[in-house]
């Protein structure tokens, strides 16, 4: 009786300390508060959620168009307000191991859109394609898509509410009516209301409760920090497994069954018919495939503002979002200093006007600052290579995903509390079938031997043992690091709400709670006076550390 009484007692002094981060005086905490103490929210084992993939049967998941008609509708940002992307299919996939793709010349691209419902009196033309995913190996079904279509609206108002249709008007094949709104002008002044950002999504039924607790808080757009679909999850014949490596470790190739992509469009598409959706590269969209290919269904499937915002690749781009300039990188493909990543994202941060868009905001898919032990210190070479000039340039917020569970940081530079390093927050959690994160590397036995950590996408190895600090000769801390500020594992997501030029809320969300519960919150502010943009890159690392990054990790 002493012992439950016990527990009970501690589990009520931890819950009365995660209160007190949330409530300060009754306000909410705001990051001039820092450091915070470092919080861990203990795994609640009365919830196992349900991340079982959603079955083929599902209604959701099911085409329901005819023919050529448009499917799998999605809206994407351009660089600026004034420009958006419409994308979708028309024309279904093949499956077998001897599939003929579709011409995508026999159905034109084009939306109609306007202020109004009726008559829409301006129109769009785009361009088309269709992918395959072919694998050289006897027994194993080869895919072809349907028709892919993106289309490039110009010439719009910020905050404006436009209606659209899309398709192929000469052959009567139109979608239905659906809508959307742009991005407010770029100004110190002027935001959107609700960013929705949300991680390793998968499509599972505790991916559903993700999306409906995501729609009940009514973005104005959506970040996926990589991950998508995890078609990567199943054999060609859609068998399919929680972990691949585990179920199938003799297959030839890492195989994949695309029509899982086709599923996650359908199911995705009442929500990105109308709030913008912008795609980050996840490991499992890599997908390798004969002749060497990888990421095409991901570059293929989505379009992506990388023209318009001077990238040559897919995979790295930056856009506006009123008064916010988000930079969007590859974790899988090559980010060293002589790299064209590298290049790009020195000139794109060079280029940003602080008294147009205030905030910077970066994300890439795998985490710099984890202490999880999957995926610990497994991106420790990109985070060599860059992070000095990310510090440089003041970057505010780093959204990642990767580990499924949520971690959000104190302000941080080189594994240092720094109060103008940015607030990193990983946000893997939103509800795929692979296994939650729930083992630290602080743990007691816990710390991942060095040799293990490198991915095998990225390459190289920067991980060395800590040199000052706590953990000095060490490669794992004994204790939650200060560093790190909240951590729980838990699905859910997360909402940003930047409010002026100095204060953003962010706001995180548990799929077990109620939609009006708050999990995590902070007001991140800025101190542009205190950390002013520097002029120079910091050589922290030096050349000798240098070295050890990869000169390539992947091509686009």
């Amino acid at each position: 009786m002493g012992l439950r009484f016990g527990k009970v007692a501690a589990y009520a002094v931890l819950i009365f300390a995660t209160l007190n981060l949330f409530q300060i005086r009754g306000e909410i905490p705001t990051t001039l508060d820092e450091p915070f103490d470092p919080v861990t929210v203990p795994l609640d084992k009365s919830f196992r959620g349900n991340a079982i993939d959603l079955p083929d049967s599902d209604p959701r998941v099911k085409r329901t168009v005819l023919g050529f008609h448009p499917e799998q509708i999605s809206v994407s940002l351009s660089s600026t307000f004034d420009s958006v992307w419409i994308s979708w299919i028309t024309g279904d996939f093949q499956i077998g191991e001897n599939v003929k793709p579709l011409n995508p010349k026999t159905v034109a691209s084009v939306v109609h859109y306007g202020k109004l419902r009726f008559p829409m009196t301006h129109k769009a033309n785009g361009e088309s394609l269709v992918y395959s995913q072919l694998y050289p190996f006897e027994g194993l079904q080869n895919y072809t898509s349907g028709i892919i279509h993106h289309v490039r609206i110009t010439g719009l108002e910020p905050s404006t509410l436009y209606y659209y249709r899309c398709g192929d008007p000469s052959i009567q094949a139109m979608s239905d009516i659906y809508y959307f709104k742009t991005m407010p002008i770029s100004s110190p002044k002027s935001y959107p209301s609700r960013i929705a950002v949300i991680g390793d999504l998968g499509l599972t039924y505790n991916s559903s409760s993700t999306i409906e607790h995501l729609r009940r808080n009514k973005p104005d757009l959506i970040l996926l920090v990589g991950d998508v679909c995890y078609a990567n999850l199943y054999l060609t014949n859609g068998t399919g497994s929680d972990c691949y490596s585990c179920s199938f470790s003799d297959t030839p190739i890492h195989e994949t069954f695309q029509p899982r992509w086709d599923y996650w469009g359908r199911f995705m598409q009442p929500l990105i018919s109308k709030v913008p959706i912008m795609m980050v590269q996840g490991n499992h969209e890599h997908e390798e495939q004969a002749e060497n290919k990888t990421f095409v269904s991901y570059s293929s499937r989505f379009a992506f503002p990388s023209k318009e915002s001077g990238s040559s690749s897919k995979f790295y781009y930056s856009f506006n979002a009123g008064g916010i300039h988000f930079i969007v990188l590859g974790g899988y493909v090559a980010y060293n200093r002589s790299d064209d990543q590298y290049k790009w994202l020195e000139k794109d941060l060079a280029n940003v006007d602080r008294e147009v868009t205030p905030w910077l905001v970066a994300t890439w898919h795998p985490p710099w600052y984890t202490t999880y032990k999957a995926h610990y210190r497994e991106s420790e070479c990109m985070k060599v290579a860059m992070e000095d000039l990310m510090y440089q340039y003041r970057v505010d917020i780093v959204f990642n995903g990767h580990v499924h569970a949520y971690e959000r940081s104190n302000r941080v530079y080189n594994y240092s509390i720094d109060p103008c390093g940015p607030v990193y927050i990983a946000i893997g959690d939103g509800g795929n079938r692979e296994k939650m994160a729930i083992s630290h590397a602080d743990d007691p036995d816990s710390c991942p031997e060095p040799s293990t950590t490198p991915d095998a996408i990225m390459g190289g190895f920067c991980a060395f043992n800590f040199t000052a600090g706590p953990a000095s000769g060490k490669f794992c801390w004994d204790q939650q690091p200060d560093y790190s500020a909240y951590r729980e594992s838990s699905f859910g997501h997360g909402i940003l709400e930047v409010k002026n030029e100095t204060h953003a809320l962010w706001t995180w969300h548990r799929n077990q709670d109620m939609y009006n519960r708050i999990g995590d919150q902070i007001y991140v502010v800025r101190q542009p006076e205190r950390c002013p943009v520097q002029s120079e890159v910091i050589e922290f690392w030096g050349e000798q550390n240098l070295k050890n990054v990869p000169s390539s990790v992947s091509s686009d």
